[in-house]
């Protein structure tokens, strides 16, 4: 999709039929500059999604919402003002200018108006989830991925099984005169499993998604999802107890880049360091990894999650490379933050909706591969843990202490991957984790697309990847 179409899919469903045009929108910013302002922003948005829960074979839960509204932001130095409205008709817009322009000092604003549109990126279809289906087959969806599940094995007891989408469009029109606009669809399927034996009960979970139509969950990938699950609920069944102290961690690809997106990635967002609250304020050009460790935050990847043709400002998005072979070389950046410290927007800036405020936060989050085969960082352990999903975590952006807890895990005896265990969490600091990797695979992979990240309130859909890792004298708290 072109970005004319983009403009044209704006107007058609945001300015159009709310009367509004580029001609009045240049009005509103002049209520907005005839105070002193550093920046300002107009933030439109109309989302329609959906979402379908199956459980014991039946529809148990159904919602389908739309949203749309306006967001309207004056920054000066680093002190935000912002009003949104759901009525996105001129003289909304016009009451919200007014509530915003009272934090501007007196005199006009420096800023000139030259109009631009910006040149997004193209790593989407345009395409509308919700009508890509109809309702019976969406249901049909559910019920076969929850067929696929029991028909692995009879010690499944309990499937649930859920599919969302969301068709979202944005305009943004900011104080300088660019204006920017994206089509951004979303699909997801998840799925839940219980099995039960003896009387014990464990539970499994898998899924994937990412910025297409429901045309991308073939049969296939719905029974790999549900062998991800029925095999992790599996190993959880027949799992002892998860020993305890400090050990070699090997965290397998994908999906346990979690870990790296909690404990490090949002210790190099912007304001935190900004701030001087990050565990890496200050550090650039440090070393803060070990040799070969390479974090990039990368919202260009076609059809990921995290992906976006542009940030919530309208700057497109990059390939941010924050550590480079282990040294501090950046940060990810909105647009304040990165004025006030003397940076440059990394296109890194997000919102949940038009009611909420942008801030620097990641999109894919990813450490690059190295050149060990994962056989051979396994066989490099005499004992340790092998990790290979992750349920829920807490990190403390300060500090960077972390505590993640293993969803799935195994023993590795004599270099060899044998017995599941359970109750395995990991406890560490971010910083000093990047120092403890010894050995770093060549299998770089990406999560299958399930990721939402949280900050300050507010939920955005994120992407992570990594390949396998071995970590030195990570402590493991376990259950024996």
């Amino acid at each position: 999709m072109t970005q004319t179409s983009h403009f044209a899919a704006a107007d058609a469903t945001l300015l159009a039929p709310n009367e509004v045009d580029a001609a009045q929108l240049d009005g509103i910013f002049g209520q907005l500059a005839a105070h002193r302002v550093d920046d300002a922003d107009l933030y439109f948005q109309y989302t329609r999604s959906e979402a379908w829960s199956l459980e014991e074979g039946q529809v148990k839960s159904g919602s389908f919402n739309i949203d749309q509204g306006v967001g309207v932001r004056a920054v000066v130095g680093d002190k935000t003002a912002f009003a949104y409205s759901d009525d996105i008709r001129l003289p909304a817009i016009r009451e919200a200018a007014d509530t915003v322009r009272a934090i501007a000092a007196a005199g006009q604003s420096a800023a000139v108006r030259v109009p631009s549109r910006v040149e997004g990126r193209a790593l989407y279809a345009p395409l509308d989830p919700l009508a890509s289906l109809a309702e019976a087959d969406k249901v049909a969806l559910l019920h076969r991925l929850e067929d696929h599940a029991r028909r692995l094995d009879a010690r499944v007891t309990q499937v649930i099984a859920s599919l969302a989408g969301e068709y979202e469009v944005v305009f943004v029109a900011r104080l300088d005169g660019r204006v920017a606009a994206d089509v951004r669809p979303l699909a997801r399927v998840s799925l839940q499993v219980i099995v039960e034996q003896d009387g014990r009960r464990e539970q499994g979970s898998a899924g994937g998604g990412g910025r297409f139509d429901y045309a991308w969950f073939s049969d296939e990938r719905l029974r790999e999802y549900a062998r991800l699950a029925v095999d992790q609920a599996l190993a959880n069944l027949r799992a002892a107890p998860a020993p305890a102290g400090a050990m070699t961690v090997v965290l397998g690809p994908g999906w346990p880049g979690i870990l790296l997106h909690e404990a490090i990635g949002h210790g190099l967002e912007g304001d935190f360091n900004r701030k001087g609250s990050s565990a890496f304020a200050g550090r650039i050009g440090q070393r803060v990894a070990a040799a070969g460790v390479t974090v990039v935050d990368d919202g260009t990847l076609p059809d990921r999650r995290g992906s976006l043709n542009i940030d919530d400002e309208g700057t497109p998005t990059e390939r941010t490379v924050l550590i480079d072979d282990g040294i501090l070389v950046g940060y990810m950046q909105d647009a304040m933050n990165a004025r006030l410290m003397g940076m440059r927007p990394t296109g890194n800036a997000r919102r949940e909706s038009f009611a909420h405020l942008p801030m620097p936060r990641m999109t894919n989050t990813i450490m690059l591969a190295g050149d060990k085969a994962p056989e051979e960082i396994i066989a490099s352990v005499p004992n340790g843990l092998y990790a290979v999903n992750f349920g829920g975590g807490q990190v403390d952006i300060t500090s960077g202490k972390f505590v993640f807890s293993a969803a799935e895990a195994y023993l590795i005896e004599n270099g060899r991957i044998t017995r599941p265990v359970k109750g395995a969490t990991l406890i560490g600091n971010g910083p000093d984790v990047l120092t403890r990797v010894s050995m770093i695979g060549n299998d770089l992979a990406l999560d299958p697309g399930v990721g939402t990240c949280g900050k300050e309130g507010q939920s955005v859909p994120v992407g992570v990847g990594q390949p396998t890792l071995r970590i030195d004298g990570l402590t493991v708290g376990g259950t024996q």
